[in-house]
């Protein structure tokens, strides 16, 4: 039996009060344990940043990497032990910034990992630079004549690539987040999970109260994220209303099911054979 407290780390968190990032580690916590995931089980990955550090915060196996290269290690870790329960934490900065091209290629390769973007539309740990996602004309003090370049759609660009599993969430409702989570963490397959939440520090446009005026719950509405165009459409609406929940859905063969001498069991319960390798080697 898992309980919560299984996950309980000690460790200083010096996050801003009222920072979205609290609301998402309580709704991790909540689906990890739901899922009756021990914590050995559990791998989290992350890069640099605020929503970087989220890992120090879960009693459970963690890797923190350089900014923007999260997706990398944990690909390695689930092919080099693919019975792990694998989630990134990354922020919008470094998941679609420095972390782009991983991004992409992550969703080609449908890798069964879960990437949680703490989505706070600016860089929180570097003072309030725009960020990929900054709304054009966002104003920063680095951007003092507003954002010129149109927001990033990670929604948009991971279906388009063909993800099997896209969705958004809310920090603010942190029981519809943990069923999103549990969701995407049960998929077998890439899962995309971008979380709205506010930087109480450096945003003060994207507040918590001007996100509860505008989501919307899909679940609440009977809505179906078995359609590709129609999930499209979905991703595309900003603004007055705001959709979250699971916007696409559909079953695939992930990455490591694609790979025969994984069939046999992890990689690291193999026996090494140095004799092999060198013979191999000499081959070439």
């Amino acid at each position: 039996m898992v309980d919560i407290k299984d996950y309980h780390s000690d460790f200083e968190n010096k996050w801003c009060p009222g920072c979205g990032n609290f609301n998402i580690l309580e709704a991790m916590k909540d689906a990890l344990v739901n899922l009756g995931l021990v914590p050995e089980k559990v791998l989290i990955v992350s890069g640099i940043g605020q929503a970087a550090k989220t890992p120090h915060f879960l009693k459970c196996n963690f890797f923190h990497g350089l900014h923007g290269r999260a997706l990398p290690v944990a690909t390695g870790a689930k092919i080099a032990n693919h019975d792990l329960t694998i989630l990134v934490n990354s922020g919008d900065g470094d998941a679609y910034g420095e972390g782009g091209n991983h991004f992409m290629n992550a969703v080609r390769r449908n890798i069964d990992i879960t990437l949680l973007v703490h989505n706070n539309k600016v860089y929180g740990l570097t003072k309030g630079q725009a960020s990929p996602t900054s709304d054009m004309g966002f104003t920063t003090r680095m951007q003092w004549q507003g954002v010129i370049s149109e927001p990033f759609n990670p929604l948009a660009v991971a279906l388009a690539l063909g993800a099997g599993f896209v969705a958004r969430g809310f920090s603010g409702d942190v029981e519809s987040l943990s069923a999103i989570i549990q969701e995407g963490v049960s998929y077998r397959g890439f899962s995309l999970i971008d979380i709205l939440q506010p930087c109480v520090s450096f945003n003060t446009v994207n507040t918590h109260a001007w996100y509860k005026k505008r989501v919307k719950h899909l679940a609440r509405t009977g809505y179906a994220p078995d359609d590709l165009e129609k999930a499209l459409k979905v991703a595309r609406q900003w603004g007055d209303e705001i959709p979250t929940g699971v916007i696409y859905k559909r079953e695939g063969v992930s990455f490591t099911d694609r790979i025969p001498r994984l069939d046999s069991g992890p990689l690291i319960s193999g026996t090494f054979n140095p004799e092999a390798v060198v013979s191999l080697i000499s081959q070439i």
